[in-house]
């Protein structure tokens, strides 16, 4: 295992920090070994992105500023160093009532698929932020370290003991991505921390690689981010859209095509609907939105696609302590990505193991 410190790494890279310890280099996130999941581009020393700029500003408005918002994106190694450091780059902190800094701008940890640290933003930032965590021990540990949900993130350095041992983190067992195309709830609103939105739940105990295309109240079936997803190398793709289609008219305008797209560029793709979740908290157009879901499953299935699978969101909430899962009625707490993972997640295993219907 290669032994790294700063003097190994451009002098660019060398920066001042505010923490104590003597012993600690720190390394840019963005070069090897450590590497960067579920962002695009992400050596290119812009802001992170999750999508090419271009195809966020042929979608929307929103969507081109929520292009910027880091849900889903992960860096991963390997370390024998006896803490990890941070050193964040963000010029402001997302303030929403209903979801804690921990998971709008805040990182957390994990060795492994243990949750170990959650690094949170103080209330007040000019340009960052740093915290560190003491293992209190020195041996080899994999290491994972989950982005925002919904901050922007212009960098992230990572601090370790000095002379420590650093390499690749263990790949994942299923390395095609997972896709989740959807809204808000998609996007990781309102997870107390980022470890805990549903799909990195599920990616913890799937060992799959995945993107999110959450995009917070603007996932609306447009075309120019439809053709982007559909191009991507993709193991499953879960369509996780509804809630944002401002009418049902655009949803019937919207859904089957979406599904013809992917299939049309993906013969062979696993795809997933998922209609949403709060289905008591406007019954009748819930219930209209999830018949238009319902319709391009059955039709896909009536063509003869074996690949297409249909999750009823009402099934996601509903049953005891169903007013225990959102903080608001609609966005999932911690308790109710648990049993979206739960739910989603067993079809998505179904689906990586190469279960067709029979």
């Amino acid at each position: 295992m290669p032994r790294y410190d700063v003097v190994n790494y451009d002098g660019n890279l060398r920066i001042n920090t505010e923490l104590k310890e003597e012993n600690i280099a720190f390394y840019s996130s963005r070069h090897k070994p450590f590497k960067i999941f579920g962002l695009y581009n992400s050596k290119d020393g812009q802001a992170f992105r999750r999508v090419p700029q271009n195809v966020a500003e042929s979608t929307s408005e929103s969507v081109k500023n929520l292009n910027l918002n880091t849900a889903g994106g992960r860096v991963r190694f390997s370390t024998d160093s006896e803490f990890i450091a941070l050193k964040v780059l963000m010029s402001s902190l997302c303030h929403m009532p209903n979801m804690p800094l921990s998971g709008s701008s805040g990182f957390d940890m994990y060795v492994g698929d243990e949750f170990c640290k959650a690094f949170i933003p103080p209330i007040k930032i000019k340009d960052g932020y740093e915290e560190i965590y003491h293992f209190g021990s020195k041996r080899m540990r994999d290491i994972e370290i989950n982005f925002p949900l919904y901050n922007p993130v212009d960098d992230l350095f990572i601090g370790l003991e000095t002379f420590s041992a650093v390499g690749d983190a263990p790949q994942y067992k299923y390395k095609k991505h997972v896709v989740y195309y959807g809204s808000s709830i998609t996007q990781g609103g309102c997870a107390s921390r980022p470890g805990n939105s549903y799909q990195a739940i599920i990616s913890r105990k799937l060992g799959c690689n995945y993107i999110n295309f959450g995009f917070s109240g603007s996932a609306k079936g447009e075309d120019a981010i439809i053709n982007y997803i559909a191009d991507l190398d993709m193991s499953v793709f879960v369509c996780d859209y509804d809630h944002n289609s401002p009418n049902i008219e655009h949803l019937k305008n919207t859904h089957d095509k979406i599904y013809k797209k992917m299939r049309g560029r993906n013969p062979g793709l696993p795809v997933i609907f998922v209609s949403r979740p709060d289905f008591d908290k406007n019954i009748d157009d819930a219930s209209m939105r999830r018949e238009v879901i319902y319709e391009t499953y059955l039709n896909a299935l009536n063509s003869g696609d074996k690949n297409v699978f249909y999750i009823d969101g009402k099934s996601l909430f509903m049953g005891e302590y169903r007013d225990c899962c959102t903080v608001d009625g609609t966005h999932p707490n911690d308790s109710g990505f648990v049993r979206m993972a739960d739910i989603i997640g067993k079809e998505i295993e179904r689906c990586l193991k190469g279960v067709q219907r029979l």
